[in-house]
């Protein structure tokens, strides 16, 4: 789903578009924009506040889950199929033959979900601490994960033959939870060009990829009657250096060199979002662009964000890459990482345990920890931000024993300490210790989380309600002494003389406040990952 992408100015610094003349429209022959207190400019956007809900529920799971699961070889498998000599392209054609004769069309009706549970999942998500849920509507690839009306190449008519979307929404519900949903099809225009190459090398050298079929070539095959072009979107031109294969990157806010998307194209996936949006009634939505999709070569992307705020005034949509008056908006997302500062805006990281698409060698060498992915957390809503967190599906629709652990390890620690969590507010400093001290940047989308990776207990982070402070250790000393500077006898942060706290899982502890700092004596762990601590205030 994501690589890392370039910083583009014309997209980043984007309130130049706002008055309103775009390269590619989008058409409302088909899907009318909800009319109501929200316009499809910048200016009026920002009169729209993230919601209260979404910044008490702090954490949500994701399941990114579709057709690329299929080979189990990872994020961006339908591209990396077309990529000679890559792994993706070399275990396709070892285990289902050539590109030009077997291509990703073909793997879809290998896409089944036969064991695939959406209540059973959402209720395990639930338990493990989830406020709200995501789904994949549909990926790059350009498969509809619903009974789409206007993408034929879609879950209802293909491969599990199921409404898989209208499956995870009635889950949702009945579990009570806030239902996201993300689409990332409006890159298929460019995402796919691979499948218009050829080998350069071996028997099949010159041999095209099946990327630029049409439908009158499915005469006698099993896809008669559906239009290839339709999935891949390639009847166009390859972009500006397409065969530089980390080019896309570059080109992900449609410039340097992008092929310009047709309006036909650009309203197809406004028409499709719009559609599974009035069906399903999504909470959050959520879009792997640079600011929104087609920004800012068209105003499909303004006009799905007004669509939603409109019809569902609780309603979050998420963007990347946001400049401050954009951040006001929309909800910035920030992937595989955070900045290191209280942000006054709520924001969200997305993140995963593995790959974003089921990855059989991540499942061999191992998924991220529980507790590297609690201490995410802990230091994300220490600055104002909710952490949506992937656990991969295989193509049948269900996790394997190693995240069967991961999920019961979250629980375990989630059950005695949400309430640090959930409903919480920053304090007056979101912490301390040698990773809070350290200057970190963030890199394009995000992508910094290697930085807060060995956080032990002289990292300390602090969260509040109404009635208590909340301060975190990022692990437990060997010594059971734990120093927290910031509540130091004197700070001025918190005036009040501190004599006990009460550590969350175990019970109330005496303290005492000396210039050194507030001075903790902790009991053996009662949890494997991070005390936590609650003082009255």
């Amino acid at each position: 789903m994501k690589r890392i992408i370039m910083t583009l100015a014309m997209c980043c610094g984007a309130t130049a578009m706002m008055a309103q003349t775009y390269q590619v429209p989008v058409s409302e022959q088909h899907e009318k924009m909800q009319k109501g207190k929200y316009e499809p400019t910048w200016q009026s956007l920002e009169t729209h506040q993230t919601p209260e809900w979404f910044r008490n529920a702090k954490f949500g799971i994701w399941a990114h889950w579709g057709p690329q699961c299929v080979e189990g070889s990872g994020d961006w498998m339908a591209r990396g199929m077309y990529i000679e000599g890559s792994d993706q392209y070399k275990y396709h054609k070892k285990h289902y033959g050539h590109q030009s004769e077997f291509g990703f069309k073909d793997v879809l009706p290998l896409f089944k979900a036969e064991k695939w549970d959406p209540e059973k999942l959402v209720e395990r998500y639930k338990r493990c601490g989830a406020q709200y849920f995501f789904v994949l509507g549909n990926h790059h690839d350009n498969f509809d994960l619903w009974d789409s009306q206007y993408q034929e190449w879609n879950s209802k008519n293909i491969g599990p033959k199921k409404d898989i979307l209208e499956g995870w929404a009635k889950a949702a519900k009945k579990a009570g939870l806030p239902l996201g949903i993300s689409f990332h099809a409006d890159h298929a225009w460019t995402w796919y060009e691979t499948s218009q190459r050829y080998d350069q090398n071996g028997p099949k050298a010159g041999v095209y990829y099946d990327g630029k079929l049409t439908k009158a070539d499915g005469k006698g095959k099993w896809w008669e009657g559906l239009d290839p072009q339709k999935l891949y979107a390639q009847n166009h031109p390859m972009s500006d250096r397409s065969w530089n294969n980390g080019q896309i990157h570059a080109q992900w806010g449609w410039g340097n060199g992008a092929c310009p998307p047709s309006e036909e194209f650009v309203t197809n996936f406004y028409d499709r979002t719009l559609d599974a949006i009035n069906r399903y009634n999504p909470d959050l939505i959520y879009f792997d662009v640079t600011v929104l999709p087609f920004y800012p070569v068209s105003d499909c992307g303004l006009k799905i964000a007004t669509h939603l705020y409109n019809k569902n005034p609780r309603g979050v949509v998420f963007g990347k890459i946001l400049s401050e008056d954009q951040k006001k908006a929309l909800t910035w997302d920030v992937e595989r990482g955070a900045p290191n500062q209280i942000i006054s805006e709520p924001w969200q990281t997305c993140n995963c345990i593995g790959d974003w698409h089921y990855n059989t060698n991540v499942y061999k060498h191992g998924y991220r920890t529980s507790e590297n992915i609690v201490k995410q957390l802990v230091d994300i809503v220490s600055k104002n931000g909710n952490l949506l967190l992937n656990i991969p599906l295989k193509a049948d629709g269900t996790y394997d024993e190693k995240e069967a652990q991961f999920l019961d390890e979250l629980e375990a620690w989630m059950t005695p300490n949400s309430e640090s969590i959930f409903g919480t507010r920053p304090w007056v400093k979101f912490g301390e210790g040698p990773v809070a001290e350290k200057v970190i940047e963030i890199n394009a989308q995000g992508f910094n989380e290697g930085q807060y990776n060995g956080m032990d207990y002289r990292d300390v982070r602090f969260n509040q309600t109404k009635k208590y402070l909340y301060a975190t250790a990022m692990g437990w000393p060997k010594d059971g002494k734990l120093v927290i500077k910031s509540l130091a006898k004197g700070n001025p942060n918190f005036k009040k003389s501190i004599t006990s706290v009460y550590l969350l899982g175990y019970g109330r502890l005496k303290v005492k406040q000396t210039a050194e700092g507030l001075v903790v004596m902790l009991p053996q762990p009662c949890n494997k990952i991070a005390p936590v601590l609650r003082i009255n205030k």
